[in-house]
């Protein structure tokens, strides 16, 4: 046998092994519901975007209901500066008054949907697009930033206009589109007791969502490898205990402690587990649910 019969029985054997690998997860998640939080690197490089939308077409060939919650930050920077409307921010959060929360709604619950609906569908699948406000799914209460005294100042109430929290879920929505046998794609927008429409941070959002669902998986995509330890390193699994510990020691920091605490806050409401992967590495959706290595951290009670 030649050289290169040994290299294509070795990459057909490889192929095999990769869905004989496959076979017990695919079986032990058929009929579930997968919350998938999509954001980062993956909206924004065409290769990426690409194979997230594969990956969540093949989820719900195998029998898995996925539903993906987007965000959209860099492309609602870009369009207030073309309109050359300065943006601020409070503690991370993005000043909202009327004006730039139409640019919000619009760019969320329009442009950015319908992108990667059009997507998903491209590759064979069929998604919806969906608001928080449709069916009045995300009911929002408006966030109020307060900031301590400091020496003789007094402590400032910071209204920062028209950013909420989640208040409540109703996914009454979200389970007639799978009940056809369409995938969900969610804009984080809801709608305060005010009347008033509501940007709400999308990790937040996609957990309030699986928790509603009793979900098998939480999945966030981000820019890192996932939770790393002191010296860089992935930490593969998490139980709440060590993260714990892990922020006591001021390992986990910044922008990781929200996504974080929404893990946390989703497997300690009725999801089985929640992933925080690598949105830079193809097909990462696969390789975390499909996989026994994953290429993130898993996040456990």
């Amino acid at each position: 046998m030649n050289e290169s019969s040994n290299t294509t029985n070795r990459c057909q054997a490889d192929i095999a092994n990769i869905l004989i690998e496959a076979l017990p997860y695919i079986q032990r998640f058929h009929g579930t519901t997968v919350v998938i939080k999509y954001g980062g690197n993956a909206m924004i490089d065409d290769a990426l975007k690409t194979s997230f939308a594969r990956d969540v077409v093949m989820m719900k060939l195998v029998g898995i209901n996925p539903v993906v919650v987007h965000g959209g930050g860099p492309q609602i920077s870009q369009a207030l500066d073309r309109m050359g409307k300065s943006t601020e921010f409070v503690d991370g959060l993005r000043v909202t008054d009327k004006e730039t929360m139409d640019t919000v709604e619009m760019v969320l619950g329009g442009l950015v949907n319908n992108e990667i609906v059009s997507l998903i569908n491209s590759q064979g699948g069929k998604a919806v697009g969906l608001s928080g406000k449709d069916g009045d799914m995300i009911r929002a209460e408006k966030i109020i930033i307060t900031k301590a005294a400091v020496n003789d100042q007094p402590s400032e109430i910071i209204d920062i206009g028209h950013v909420g929290k989640v208040s409540s879920v109703d996914a009454n929505v979200v389970d007639a589109m799978q009940s056809q046998g369409f995938i969900p794609v969610v804009a984080p927008l809801g709608v305060g007791e005010d009347g008033m429409t509501y940007n709400i941070n999308a990790d937040t959002v996609a957990g309030a969502l699986a928790s509603v669902l009793e979900a098998e998986k939480l999945v966030l995509m981000t820019n890192t490898p996932g939770v790393l330890d002191s010296s860089g390193n992935l930490l593969p699994g998490l139980n709440s205990s060590e993260i714990a510990k892990l922020i006591e020691d001021k390992v986990i920091v910044g922008g990781m402690l929200p996504k974080i605490n929404c893990g946390l806050d989703a497997v300690n409401t009725g999801v089985k587990s929640a992933h925080i992967i690598d949105g830079r590495v193809d097909h990462a959706l696969l390789l975390e649910i499909f996989t026994d290595t994953g290429v993130g951290t898993l996040i456990s009670s």
